[in-house]
């Protein structure tokens, strides 16, 4: 699994992705929407985490410049301080909405879920 973690808080996202990395998860993270943009154009990846409230361009909208690069890429949606209005739209839109901070054994069951989903009945691709 190829996930891409954006947020704009450098320390969290690096250590995330070190976490992610020692449970056999490929991460790469990006502190800015235009990073993440960036990256995804260079990898394929299959779920991007996304910070909701960040600088510029939040989340939810990175979320479908994503898409526009790559059509099958599953979001989580994260954040520390979201409305009643951000969760309704995050919801919408990703697979997950999960508040900060999260812990990693839950962030590990989404990502089980997310491509357990994904691939189908039985955990297999169609």
């Amino acid at each position: 699994m190829r996930v891409l973690l954006v947020d704009d808080e450098h320390e969290l996202v690096c250590a995330l992705a070190e976490r992610l990395g020692f449970r056999g998860v490929r991460a790469d993270y990006a502190v800015s929407a235009e990073q993440a943009l960036e990256l995804a154009r260079a990898t394929a990846y299959d779920i991007a985490v996304l910070d909701v409230k960040m600088p510029g361009m939040g989340g939810l909208e990175l979320h479908q410049k994503l898409r526009e690069l790559q059509p099958d890429l599953r979001a989580v949606f994260l954040t520390g301080h979201g409305s009643e209005l951000d969760f309704a739209a995050g919801a919408a839109r990703g697979e997950a909405y999960l508040v900060k901070p999260v812990g990693i054994e839950v962030l590990m069951e989404t990502f089980a879920r997310i491509v357990g989903a994904a691939n189908g009945p039985g955990g297999q691709k169609p």
